[in-house]
């Protein structure tokens, strides 16, 4: 009589428990795939701990920090892995089934730069190879970026990331060298070799405080404790060069914005002694599985990138 209420719970919404389980398989851990699934660790263990009354075994041991499964537990992810892949690819498929075989939307969450420099080539590759998805670029940063993942209005983002939150998942990629730009005659273009001080009694330009590139170079700055002013906030890469170039300041750049054009017009000096380099690359949300459009899309970023390791794949911790 006592195990009732479990088992009419579990019956009442199979889908529920089985998610939970699938996504503790495939993460080893009921606090991550709680993260996963936006649920706290205590609905998560609940929800287990219905399944496995409901069913009459034991579906996980632990060993070490890690949840393993048991026999029969790998039974049961072999048998409810697929169907739950499949609910949740079950809209994407639809619409792509609508639309063709090779249709669908694609949705891509950048921040300005990304979609100015480093997107160009990936999209013009993605559209030739799948002409018929329907690919949408939202021009985002910061936060906006990050709310659009978490509520999967897009499919994935591409860009720079300092701090991961633990619920997104960071590929980088890309590489780019901190630069600082000058005009062609700016006093500094003489100075061998040109130190951090030196920066110190002209002017910076650089994006608003909100962006990430401030916030490195004042952390910079503030470390070395090594004074510096700003003369001109204003947001675009562009406008900022446009800028250097008047003689209006000088400002520190991700290398990633800089095209030859700009290395004639303007005087570049490497800050790797200085800065750290600015990766750039693909973020998801944890325990989403990528559509094939998405997948295709992440491919042409890095082949492989977030291929997903499930429980008997061997390979490291995803921990």
């Amino acid at each position: 009589m006592a195990d009732r209420p479990a088992r009419f719970y579990y019956k009442g919404d199979r889908l529920k428990p089985l998610k939970a389980f699938c996504q503790a398989a495939r993460l080893g851990s009921v606090s991550r795939a709680a993260e996963a699934l936006f649920l706290s660790q205590p609905a998560v263990t609940l929800q287990l701990q219905a399944l496995e009354r409901d069913l009459g075994v034991a579906l996980f041991e632990r060993i070490g920090r890690r949840l393993s499964l048991t026999r029969e537990g790998g039974v049961l992810y072999e048998l409810a892995r697929p169907l739950i892949e499949g609910l949740d690819g079950l809209e994407g498929e639809f619409r792509s089934r609508l639309k063709g075989l090779q249709g669908g939307e694609l949705h891509v969450a950048a921040g300005s730069s990304t979609i100015l420099y480093l997107l160009p080539p990936l999209v013009q590759a993605y559209r030739e190879a799948h002409p018929e998805v329907q690919l949408v670029l939202h021009n985002v940063t910061g936060k906006d970026g990050l709310a659009l993942l978490r509520s999967d209005t897009v499919d994935l983002a591409v860009g720079s990331m300092l701090d991961v939150p633990s619920d997104l998942s960071y590929a980088p990629v890309y590489s780019f060298d901190p630069m600082l730009i000058m005009a062609k005659d700016h006093p500094l273009s003489r100075k061998q070799p040109l130190r951090l001080e030196d920066l110190s009694p002209h002017g910076l330009i650089l994006p608003p405080k909100r962006l990430t590139t401030w916030r490195l170079v004042d952390l910079v700055f503030q470390q070395r404790r090594v004074p510096y002013t700003v003369a001109l906030e204003v947001g675009g890469w562009e406008v900022i060069k446009q800028y250097v170039a008047m003689g209006l300041g000088i400002s520190i750049v991700t290398g990633i914005c800089l095209t030859e054009a700009d290395r004639h017009r303007l005087e570049v000096r490497n800050l790797r002694e200085y800065f750290p380099p600015r990766s750039y690359g693909v973020v998801v949300r944890k325990g989403k599985f990528l559509s094939p459009q998405a997948r295709a899309f992440a491919d042409l970023v890095k082949p492989g990138v977030f291929e997903r390791q499930d429980y008997f794949d061997s390979g490291p911790s995803n921990r």
